[in-house]
């Protein structure tokens, strides 16, 4: 019998990870907000859970949800767009309260390669976290929160920019204009292969470990935007024709790749 695994937050990743799971032959415990999508997810052979984090407290069923779970898949993005300056950390804090008091001893933890901040060149899992933005200061703490916990065997992965079904930057970045980073790399990752990732840490019981998750192709930004937009039929980016100082990054996912781990669905 295979492992029970937990995934809180099933949305654009979560939902299919799940899905995806169900069919490898793992008991599913899946989280929402939404009483709505219940019935999804049931239907989807996941064991369905209304699980909130807030600031102040956990409601709904987290002790429920987190009953016999051997895998915990953390799958919640800070949401710190816009105006929303919300405490992920605290939110983290709360969970991690929560699960010090359940069964759960594994954890994949998913997180962003925004950890890096602005470094420049080849950035590898060896490289130090220099966050810039509030998000990615706020995943570093929180990736820390579980990997400092010695009592469980927490796995972090850390996602390029997810493009896949109704997800790609091209549609925000379609007919903008005088952009300045046309010469630096970029550094993405499909749905499919975010799954197949998630999966293979799994199967391999690759505990302890940080894994970068980019597809290793780095088009220039200005070509690659360009190539998508005509191919979407989108007008086109329009990027700035002198060079900028910066080169930008090209993330390594070294970790993976020295395994023998193949990414199989491109960028383009």
């Amino acid at each position: 019998m295979k492992n029970t695994i937990g995934i809180i937050g099933c949305g654009w990743l979560g939902l299919p990870l799940a899905k995806s799971l169900v069919k490898a032959g793992y008991n599913v415990h899946g989280s929402t907000t939404s009483k709505d999508k219940l019935d999804t997810l049931e239907k989807e052979g996941i064991k369905p859970f209304i699980v909130m984090l807030g600031e102040e407290e956990i409601t709904g069923s987290i002790i429920q949800f987190l009953d016999q779970l051997d895998i915990l898949i953390i799958n919640v993005p800070p949401g710190l767009r816009g105006n929303n300056k919300e405490n992920y950390v605290l939110k983290m804090t709360h969970l991690h309260n929560v699960i010090e008091k359940s069964s759960v001893k594994k954890i994949v933890f998913v997180s962003s390669t925004s950890v890096y901040g602005a470094v420049e060149g080849e950035v590898t899992e060896d490289t130090l976290p220099m966050p810039v933005t509030e998000s990615g200061k706020q995943l570093v703490e929180a990736e820390n929160i579980f990997l400092n916990d010695k009592s469980l065997q927490t796995t972090i992965l850390r996602f390029g920019g997810l493009i896949g079904p109704n997800r790609h930057p091209i549609t925000m970045l379609s007919g903008k204009k005088e952009l300045s980073n046309g010469n630096e790399p970029v550094n993405l990752i499909h749905l499919n292969d975010c799954i197949h990732l998630i999966k293979t840490v799994l199967e391999n019981n690759w505990w302890n470990q940080i894994f970068n998750g980019v597809y290793p192709d780095h088009p220039l930004k200005s070509d690659y935007y360009s190539h998508m937009a005509d191919k979407n039929m989108l007008p086109r980016p329009q990027y700035l024709q002198h060079k900028s100082i910066k080169s930008g990054k090209i993330i390594l996912s070294k970790n993976f790749l020295n395994k023998g781990i193949v990414f199989y669905t491109g960028i383009n």
